[in-house]
């Protein structure tokens, strides 16, 4: 039986590694952990489109605030809740002020200590509040916002997987792939983002694109840190840093003039 196309297993390790949809797993290797890497954005948008599904037909029966607690719900449920499992043992780790392998020692732990806690209070609050108001826009500029927020924070897992980021252990998802990603596919994928943006903030076309290159701009800066603290990235990281660029991309698509 003939090999599969790494293209074709990469899609496959993407949407297996980023969502709960019924996806069988396929080939499972460097070169195809490259492509799923470099593919997050499009996984992203895809969960995004059914996010604001979602929220617009909740908001059509619901309050905006009941709307969007169903969405951040939803896109727990799409995503294992991995994601925020990885930003509460990030923060933790982080605010142990610990390094290297005393604060993986610490990312390994069962429970979730108070720095993670208020973490993900704090993350699915501001996603809540942002999805609210969102929820009141016209149904394209929801559409762009989400769809934008939830691709950019897969494009932050993108750049931390880029050539020159080092795992912070020998084994584990960041060993698969760490490195994997060449230049291309973030700078590609980054202009993608912005451009779907630009519809988010109806009358402010500028204020979407603005908003993702600071998220990512956050997101590198974040990945400096924890690549000095921990001595490269791990799975927890990549899902922190899904869950900070999405936040962060909500919250400015929601500021005003």
């Amino acid at each position: 039986m003939p090999a599969e196309p790494r293209f074709v297993a990469g899609a496959r390790l993407a949407l297996t590694t980023f969502t709960t949809l019924p996806v069988r797993a396929g080939r499972i290797d460097r070169p195809v952990a490259g492509v799923a890497m470099a593919l997050a954005p499009a996984v992203g948008a895809l969960l995004g489109a059914l996010l604001a599904a979602v929220l617009l037909l909740s908001a059509a029966v619901a309050p905006p605030l009941v709307a969007a607690g169903v969405t951040v719900g939803a896109a727990a449920l799409l995503t294992r809740g991995l994601h925020l499992d990885g930003l509460a043992d990030t923060v933790d780790a982080l605010g142990s002020y610990r390094h290297g392998a005393a604060a993986l020692e610490i990312m390994k732990k069962p429970d979730v200590g108070p720095f993670g806690v208020v973490a993900l209070v704090v993350v699915l609050l501001v996603q809540a509040a942002a999805l609210a108001e969102l929820a009141g826009r016209s149904w394209p500029a929801c559409l762009a916002a989400v769809v934008a927020a939830t691709a950019a924070g897969r494009l932050g897992v993108t750049l931390a997987c880029r050539r020159g980021v080092p795992a912070a252990r020998p084994d584990g998802l960041g060993a698969l792939v760490a490195g994997t990603v060449g230049p291309v596919a973030p700078a590609v994928g980054a202009v993608a983002v912005a451009v779907v943006a630009v519809a988010a903030a109806p009358g402010r076309p500028w204020q979407g694109p603005l908003t993702v290159v600071a998220a990512l701009a956050v997101a590198v800066g974040l990945l400096t840190h924890v690549v000095r603290r921990l001595g490269g990235i791990t799975g927890d990281v990549l899902g922190a840093t899904v869950e900070v660029v999405t936040t962060l991309v909500y919250l400015g698509l929601v500021l005003s003039d």
